[in-house]
């Protein structure tokens, strides 16, 4: 496996960590009352995880994409502060963060790390658009960052108004952040 494959491996490690995590917080969520919704899409967003990083590796190997310095090393650094942001997310919300839309009624809103910023509703997805774009323009896969993309921001409007829908049901009673925002 070449450097751009244990990249690519890498993230895929990082994915499994989040599950990981992810299940740990349902569970103290759920323990608590937890509201879980949006499972419709949840299915199409795993997939289009997987065929981001599967694209990745296919697109170089099979159609041969170079290295290019110019952009390559760029791409690595929007990735490398894409995995910084995510993971500030991740901490900040604490066990409220998850890959799934759970709400745990009562709970008062995070307002500290990057949710701080309120233009900013969903800091994790600017990670989720940076890496997706970053990870495949690291070794010119140009291809799989457009149809990830495209993909994504169908999957993203959908996922973003069910967290809306979350947030707004949960500030019409006591205030909460959906776990995964």
């Amino acid at each position: 496996m070449n450097w751009y494959g244990l990249l690519v491996a890498s993230i895929a490690a990082e994915r499994l960590a989040e599950l990981v995590v992810a299940r740990r917080n349902e569970r103290w969520s759920r323990a608590r009352g937890a509201i879980v919704t949006g499972q419709r899409h949840y299915p199409a967003m795993v997939v289009l995880h997987i065929g981001l990083l599967a694209g990745c590796l296919a697109e170089v190997r099979l159609a041969d994409r170079p290295f290019l310095p110019a952009l390559g090393w760029p791409m690595l650094g929007v990735l490398v502060a894409a995995q910084g942001l995510r993971w500030w997310c991740v901490r900040t919300l604490g066990p409220r963060w998850n890959t799934r839309v759970i709400v745990v009624p009562g709970l008062p809103p995070v307002s500290s790390g990057p949710y701080r910023l309120r233009r900013l509703r969903h800091p994790n997805y600017v990670a989720v658009v940076a890496e997706g774009v970053a990870l495949p323009l690291v070794h010119t896969a140009w291809g799989t960052a457009v149809a990830f993309t495209v993909l994504d921001a169908a999957v993203l409007t959908v996922r973003i108004r069910c967290e809306n829908r979350a947030l707004a049901s949960a500030t019409a009673s006591p205030s909460t952040t959906p776990a995964s925002a």
